[in-house]
Order: C-alpha cells, then sequence, then structure tokens
C-alpha cells in the first residue's frame, strides 16, 4: 500500500465508529498507573520506573506475559482504583471513536487478594455509568472465569456473583489455554445461561480447534475470543463462517504473544475473505503495543487490506456485539454515510 493510499486509509480508521468486543480492563493497566497505584496502595513491586517495567514486555508466549499480568493487577485495592483503570481505557476509546465496548473482568484475579467483589464491579461501572453519559459510549461487562484455576473456584465465583448479575451481560474464559479445554469448564456456563446470561470463551489462540470445537458444542457460546488457528480445521471453518459465529480478532497480542512470527503472517485478511465474521480488537493494550485504531494501523501497514476491507471490519464490530438490533442498525448506517 503505498503511502497515500496508507495516509488515507488511517483517515478512515480514525473516522469509522467501531464497537470492541475483546478487552481485558486489567489489561489497560498502563505502566505509569502500575507504579501510581503502587504508591498509593503501598504495594511492593519488583520495578522501580514505567521503563523498567516496560522492557519487561519481551513475551515468549502466553504464560510469560500472564506472569506479569498478575503482578501487576496486585496494585488494584480500591473501588476507586477501578473506576480509574476503566475511565482511563474509557478516554483512548473516546480518541480511538470506539463508541461501544464489551469489557472482560477477571474477578477472581481479586477476590483471591481479598479483594470483595463489589469492590471490584462497583468502580467498573461507576466508570461504565459516566462515558455513557459524558462520553456517549455504551458498554457491556462480561465476567470470566480463569481457566488455569480449578472449575470448583468458578463455581464458587459464580455464587459470589448472584448479588450483580443485573450489571452482567455475559461470562467468558480466558487465562492460560494450554491444558485448560473448555470441556471443564461446561457446569458454571450452563448455570450462567441457565440465568440469561450469553456466553464468550477465548478458545484456538495458543489451544487447538478442538477447543473451538469444545467451546461451541460444551459451553454453547456466541462468539469466539481469539479462534485464529480455526484454519487448521476447514470443516471447523467453513460452519463457522455459515454460522456467523463471530471470531473476536488481537492482532498486536498475536505477535507480541508468538502466536504468528509477525504481523505479515497474520490470517486476519485471509479469514475475513472466507466469509468469517472477524473483528479487530486490542486484548490487553497496554501490554501489546496498542489500543484498537494501534491494530487496524499495524494490519493496514502489514496486511494492505483494501479501504472495503477496512469498512467491513468496522461493520463486523458492530454486527458481532451484544448491541440490540436497533443499535447495531443506526451504528452500521453510521458507517454506510461514511463509505459513502
Amino acid at each position: 500500500m503505498g503511502d497515500s493510499n496508507s495516509q488515507d486509509v488511517g483517515l478512515l480508521i480514525a473516522a469509522l465508529p467501531k464497537a470492541e468486543l475483546h478487552l481485558h480492563i486489567e489489561g489497560t493497566l498502563e505502566p505509569p498507573m502500575v507504579l501510581e497505584m503502587a504508591r498509593r496502595n503501598q504495594v511492593s513491586l519488583p520495578y522501580q520506573s514505567s521503563t523498567e517495567l516496560s522492557r519487561l514486555y519481551d513475551f515468549r508466549n502466553l504464560q510469560s506475559f500472564l506472569d506479569l499480568y498478575y503482578q501487576a493487577t496486585a496494585v488494584l485495592q480500591t473501588e476507586q482504583d477501578f473506576y480509574d483503570l476503566s475511565w482511563a481505557y474509557l478516554k483512548r476509546c473516546q480518541a480511538d471513536n470506539v463508541v461501544h465496548t464489551e469489557i472482560f473482568f477477571d474477578p477472581q484475579s481479586h477476590t483471591s487478594r481479598g479483594i470483595s467483589f463489589a469492590t471490584v464491579i462497583d468502580g467498573l461501572q461507576r466508570a461504565l455509568l459516566q462515558a455513557e453519559h459524558e462520553l456517549g459510549i455504551s458498554s457491556r461487562l462480561i465476567m470470566c472465569f480463569l481457566r488455569h484455576l480449578p472449575p470448583e473456584d468458578a463455581l464458587a465465583t459464580w455464587k459470589e456473583a448472584q448479588p450483580f448479575l443485573d450489571r452482567i451481560h455475559a461470562v467468558g474464559l480466558d487465562s492460560s489455554e494450554h491444558d485448560f479445554p473448555p470441556h471443564l469448564f461446561a457446569e458454571v456456563f450452563a448455570l450462567a445461561r441457565g440465568a440469561g446470561l450469553k456466553t464468550v470463551a477465548h478458545a484456538g489462540e495458543e489451544g487447538p480447534p478442538a477447543y473451538i470445537r469444545e467451546a461451541l458444542d460444551l459451553l454453547q457460546v456466541s462468539r469466539i475470543d481469539h479462534g485464529v488457528r480455526i484454519s487448521e480445521d476447514p470443516l471447523l471453518l467453513a460452519e463457522v463462517a455459515a454460522r456467523k459465529i463471530p471470531l473476536t480478532v488481537c492482532p498486536l497480542s498475536n505477535v507480541r504473544l508468538c502466536v504468528f512470527a509477525s504481523m505479515k503472517n497474520h490470517p486476519l485478511l485471509s479469514l475475513l475473505e472466507q466469509g468469517l465474521l472477524v473483528t479487530v480488537n486490542s486484548d490487553d493494550p497496554a501490554y501489546f503495543g496498542g489500543y484498537v485504531n494501534d491494530n487496524f494501523l499495524a494490519v493496514t501497514e502489514s496486511l494492505a487490506p483494501s479501504r472495503e476491507q477496512v469498512v467491513q471490519l468496522a461493520r463486523n464490530s458492530f454486527a458481532a456485539s451484544f448491541l440490540d438490533q436497533g443499535m447495531k442498525n443506526s451504528w452500521l448506517k453510521k458507517i454506510d454515510a461514511i463509505d459513502s
């Protein structure tokens, strides 16, 4: 893609309204905020500066990232911390023209440290409500279960969540994928579906396509988070395309965690061309090199998508969202107006 064309696409990316569907709120904890919260909450950390912390972001795989991620999460202790974290992310949404976001949060990362479920969700909710009123950004909360912990822990967390279910739209499954297949969590997902919640799950990032199949059949998910290894199973790919099951893809994350050697090897556009409902998301942007527009720009630089493909990715973000059909149509019309 030539420089002028790249600039044109960059302007288009900035102008398009977008939804973000794969975002771990704890993964938006930027180094300066980690250090500021550590100071105010008197948490001792093994690094003394933002620069020193940023140097550790050379990940070999998912686990090497998670080790640092959980260490940094320890600075989140008060309702104000969770509010500040969320508000900083929502301001980034405003800058990137992300008008709707569906946010993952990991209660087990906090309740295991003695932080109450209410502290976490009250802080998050206060920021989300403020963003709706002041920034015009709508949102949904997705409570994730940590798959590296026993399924019994997930069931205990589900019980803890009961007083707050009116604020939670869906449940998800995240953390280390290797050796923790989706079927281990079939019971808690059945309980969530029985309570009227939607379900999503990380699958096919480091784990095999068989994990995508389990998430669809046993957890009955509405979306697959990541799912980039689906091309290893052509029959599954064809089924997921036919059923219009979204994949919430995170390009910068996939490269930083060595799922693909470089962005030029990323299958995003290939999956799009094969009829899959793929979307672009930032996953843990503080750790992986950027927010939604940074991901779009990285894809543009390495994969040279057409204008039509960029517009389709923005459209897909709303089509794959948990917004009601009226709101989806409203945003799709706005995209059409920009593209005309």
